[in-house]
């Protein structure tokens, strides 16, 4: 087993941190939030007072934290985990950031000696606490075989994506089809409401058919045909809104950069920042469904400016 040291005890990293606690590992727990390194110390982990101190010894280090900026920060300042890691520390990032600064930071910290990866995640915070995230990990092969030991005690899958920022990269361009997906599949239920066809019936057919997704089989956002969705408990978050516009501006940000098109991954952006804006940033992303009910918020929040879209 290995000692880890585990920076960013929120939502997603407390039961991350939890699950290798309980897989044998000995974890350190650390974030600026002071009452949460103790929470990790009440279920048999360590509290850290420090960065350092969550660093000292450690084997893996490891963080959740919530933007690029924060990962800069936390690895490259003076004391940060780049300074404080050992000889031989794996240095695993499991933000979601832009790539540009996932490559940056292992650039860093391949000038002090020290492998990395970034390994985002999906399954959010029900995976998270079920151990049954899928790791999307970006490095070296040798650093993806390093790290494996490590994630299997927080997921289910790990996939090695290439080099440095590839997880990020596949990260951010899953969650794109998930926020495009996910309003389609809601367009279409309002739709068939409209039309005086039942959810279920509407389900039943979509889900054994060419329109079957994720959206649908796993996530329905109508209640009733997967009983297990958000939409069966008022869409209650296992991934917020918030975090979805977050992940399809990192994907637009990534599109701009790289000269790609990606139209409707901008109008599903450009969706999701009208939704969260009237204050929905807190519901399950599905509740997107709710937002497009209504007709005129649902025609502002669509036809951004340069995605080539209007509305009808």
């Amino acid at each position: 087993m290995a000692r880890i040291g585990f920076i960013g005890l929120g939502n997603m990293g407390l039961p991350m941190a939890t699950n290798l606690v309980k897989a044998g590992h000995t974890v350190a727990g650390f974030d600026v939030i002071k009452s949460l390194p103790g929470k990790l110390a009440a279920i048999g982990g360590e509290a850290a007072q420090t960065i350092a101190a969550a660093c000292g010894g450690a084997d893996a280090i490891i963080t959740m934290l919530p933007a690029g900026e924060h990962v800069r920060e936390v690895y490259c300042a003076a004391g940060g985990v780049i300074e404080a890691a050992g000889a031989g520390a794996l240095l695993i990032d499991c933000s979601t950031i832009d790539v540009a600064t996932a490559r940056e930071v292992a650039a860093a910290a391949a000038g002090r000696g020290l492998a990395m990866v970034d390994a985002p995640v999906s399954g959010g915070v029900a995976g998270a606490e079920a151990g049954t995230l899928t790791f999307m990990v970006g490095g070296s092969e040798a650093a993806f075989e390093r790290a494996r030991p490590v994630l299997e005690g927080m997921g289910k899958a790990m996939v090695h994506a290439g080099g440095s920022g590839n997880g990020q990269a596949a990260k951010i361009c899953n969650n794109m089809i998930l926020g495009v997906s996910m309003i389609v599949v809601s367009e279409a239920f309002l739709l068939a409401e409209k039309l005086g066809l039942d959810a279920q019936r509407l389900f039943d057919i979509a889900s054994k058919s060419s329109g079957q997704c994720w959206s649908i089989t796993s996530y329905c956002p109508v209640p009733g045909p997967v009983p297990t969705s958000p939409a069966n408990r008022g869409y209650q978050p296992g991934f917020t809104a918030a975090m979805m516009l977050k992940d399809l501006k990192l994907a637009q940000d990534a599109a701009r950069s790289a000269n790609a098109a990606t139209p409707l991954g901008a109008a599903a952006a450009e969706l999701y920042r009208s939704f969260v804006g009237e204050g929905h940033a807190g519901e399950d992303f599905s509740a997107i469904i709710r937002f497009l009910r209504d007709t005129r918020s649902a025609v502002a929040g669509i036809g951004p400016a340069g995605s080539g879209l209007s509305p009808a």
